[in-house]
């Protein structure tokens, strides 16, 4: 594979050039900058396996937050900043057809949201025509603290997985038996939690293991850090749950790349798009 275009397939007359918006390359990966709604309409429908979009959760509106023992404002960037709940409905609905499109029947969709962004997927899932499988709630026993003392600590977040439609019989890939096996040959549950290092898997009252899963680790953060980093864990699980070896893997808010650097890690190629030249170097660097 040695051109972008041997990643994914384009369409014969695609209304962006791609080629001229290749930020780095490899064999088995392509970045993107640019704006994913405008670079998603060049490629061919139907071309990805897996999807994973972990989208702007519209949080940047003069909160505050704890990061390192300290309160610090929420200014993730423009990116994240909400123009107000038609607006932003809007937003999330253009990029999920977008991302329907070109989804094989066979693939699947997740998108990671807190309370802020969630709800407003699933709505726009459901009025689209996506089959929602599963609502996965990642357990993160080392987020931060509540400071306004008002409320429960946010220590969750949601992911939706999907399939592009809910009619007929189902096509996903599902690995069922190897999610049984991984957690100790029981039902992998829908709530996930990996161990830290060291700490030894802990089965529940004989319901099977949860799993548990931190926030990024130092060691993923070594080229630069992006304000809402996924941990390694949690996508090499999305990866291996639902794809084989070779299948093609989208994110379209790349960020820092850990999408692709769990799918790369696991033998499947990878297309990532973003508008940010910061966060892309971070992704290629994290590529290798």
């Amino acid at each position: 594979m040695s051109s972008s275009h041997s990643v994914a397939r384009t369409r014969a007359n695609p209304s962006t050039d791609l080629a001229s918006h290749v930020y780095a390359r490899s064999r088995d990966w392509v970045l993107y900058r640019g704006d994913s709604l405008a670079l998603l309409e060049s490629f061919e429908e139907h071309t990805f396996d897996l999807i994973f979009a972990d989208p702007p959760y519209f949080l940047s509106n003069g909160g505050f937050t704890c990061q390192g023992g300290k309160r610090v404002p929420v200014k993730k960037g423009d990116w994240d900043t909400s123009k107000g709940i038609e607006d932003d409905h809007a937003f999330t609905t253009a990029w999920l057809k977008a991302c329907q499109r070109v989804l094989k029947p066979t693939g699947t969709i997740w998108v990671s949201g807190t309370q802020h962004v969630i709800f407003n997927v699933g709505f726009a899932m459901q009025k689209l025509g996506f089959k929602l499988l599963n609502t996965v709630s990642w357990y993160k026993p080392n987020a931060s603290p509540n400071l306004a003392c008002r409320y429960f600590t946010h220590s969750t977040e949601i992911i939706i997985w999907a399939s592009p439609g809910s009619k007929g019989k189902l096509q996903h890939t599902f690995n069922y038996q190897d999610m049984k096996a991984e957690n100790g040959g029981k039902q992998m549950r829908d709530v996930w939690a990996l161990p830290r290092p060291g700490e030894e898997e802990i089965d529940t009252e004989g319901q099977g293991r949860i799993w548990t899963m931190t926030t990024p680790k130092p060691s993923e953060k070594v080229h630069g850090k992006h304000p809402t980093q996924k941990p390694i864990a949690l996508l090499e699980r999305i990866v291996e749950a639902c794809t084989e070896e070779d299948a093609l893997v989208l994110d379209p808010f790349c960020g820092s790349g850990t999408t692709g650097v769990a799918a790369t890690s696991k033998g499947r190629r990878f297309v990532g798009i973003d508008m940010n030249d910061e966060y892309l170097a971070l992704t290629k660097k994290r590529l290798g």
